[in-house]
C-alpha cells in the first residue's frame, strides 16, 4: 500500500505536469475505478460533473490526494494497493488496467489505471479545504497545521503501544507500516513499548524522527518494491535501497550487526533489531 512519500511523489508530478488545465471530457472505461463502485448513472455523473471544470491545484494529507476544481468541489483519489496515474497524448493505446480517462484540454490525457481495483476516484465537497470524507483524517506531518507538541501528548495518554499508535490515521496520518519500522529503528524503540513510558520529549523526537524519514523517501522517489507502486508515467522510487529494517529479515543490522527479525503484527509484520530494539522495563 503506498503511503505518504509514495503519495507525495505522485502529487508533485501531477502538479508539474497538468496544473492548471481544464477538462475537455471524461470517459469511464470502467466502474470499479470509482468510490463507491457504481453502475452507469453514476459514472454518467462522474463523467458531467467533471467535464468543463478546471482542475486548479492538487493537494494531499496522509495517503490521499484531491484535484482541486474551480467551483468548490474537489477530485479525491486513492491509489488502493495499486492505483496509478498516467498523463499521456490521446493517440497512445489505453493500458489493460485503464479505469478512468480525463481529456485534457492541451490535447493530452489524464489516466487512472488500477490492478487491483482497491483505490478509486470520487468528486465530493471541500470542508475548510478538505474532501468531506477525509475530514476524519488527521493531519500528516508535513501539514502546516500538524501541532507536534499536542500529538505528541496525545501519544502517551493512549493506552496502546507506539508502532499501533503510530499507524493511527486518527492520531498522525500518511504513516504506514514501512515507515513505521523504520522510524522506531532509527530511535532504537521496540514496536511493542507502550506510549505511557515516553516523556513528552522522547514522544517528539518519535514524530519528528518519523518526518526525518519520510522526507528522506520524498526526496527519493519513494519506496517501490514492484510496479505495483510507481509514480506518475511508471518511474519507480529507489528509496528501497536505503531500507534499515523493513524487509531485511536475515540481514545484518547497519548499526550494530545482529540479524533483523521479521514478527508477526496486526496481520502484517514488523521488523526489528533485537539487540538495538529491545524492549524495555
Amino acid at each position: 500500500m503506498p503511503e505518504l512519500p509514495e503519495v507525495e511523489t505522485v502529487r508533485a508530478g501531477l502538479e508539474r505536469l497538468i496544473i492548471p488545465s481544464t477538462v475537455e471530457g471524461v470517459d469511464v472505461v470502467d466502474v470499479r475505478g470509482l468510490r463507491p463502485t457504481g453502475g452507469p448513472e453514476e459514472a454518467k455523473l462522474f463523467e458531467t460533473t467533471l467535464t468543463g471544470r478546471q482542475l486548479t491545484a492538487i493537494e494531499r494529507r496522509g495517503k490521499y490526494l484531491w484535484f482541486v476544481l474551480d467551483d468548490g468541489m474537489a477530485m479525491l483519489a486513492h491509489l488502493g494497493m495499486s492505483g496509478q496515474f498516467r498523463v499521456v497524448g490521446r493517440q497512445i493505446s489505453h493500458h489493460r488496467h485503464t479505469r478512468v480517462v480525463i481529456r485534457l484540454g492541451d490535447g493530452r490525457d489524464l489516466r487512472f489505471l488500477d490492478q487491483r481495483t482497491f483505490g478509486g476516484l470520487a468528486v465530493v465537497p471541500l470542508i475548510d479545504g478538505v474532501p468531506e470524507p477525509v475530514s476524519h483524517i488527521a493531519p500528516d506531518p508535513f501539514e502546516s497545521c500538524f501541532d507536534i507538541d499536542e500529538v505528541a501528548r496525545r501519544l502517551r495518554a493512549r493506552r496502546s503501544t507506539i508502532k499501533r499508535s503510530l499507524l493511527d490515521q486518527t492520531l498522525v496520518s500518511g504513516i504506514g507500516n514501512i515507515y513505521a519500522d523504520e522510524t522506531l529503528w532509527r530511535v532504537r524503540r521496540h514496536p511493542e513499548t507502550p506510549c505511557s513510558r515516553l516523556s513528552q520529549r522522547k514522544a517528539v523526537e518519535l514524530l519528528e524522527t518519523a518526518r526525518e524519514v519520510m522526507a528522506e523517501s520524498i526526496a527519493q522517489g519513494g519506496t517501490s518494491f514492484d510496479s505495483l507502486y510507481v509514480n506518475v508515467n511508471g518511474e519507480s522510487g529507489y528509496f528501497d535501497r536505503t531500507l534499515d529494517v523493513y524487509g531485511r529479515q536475515g540481514k545484518a543490522c547497519r548499526r550494530c550487526g545482529s540479524f533483523i527479525v521479521r514478527e508477526s503484527f496486526a496481520n502484517r509484520s514488523s521488523h526489528r533489531c533485537p539487540k538495538c530494539q529491545r524492549l524495555r522495563g
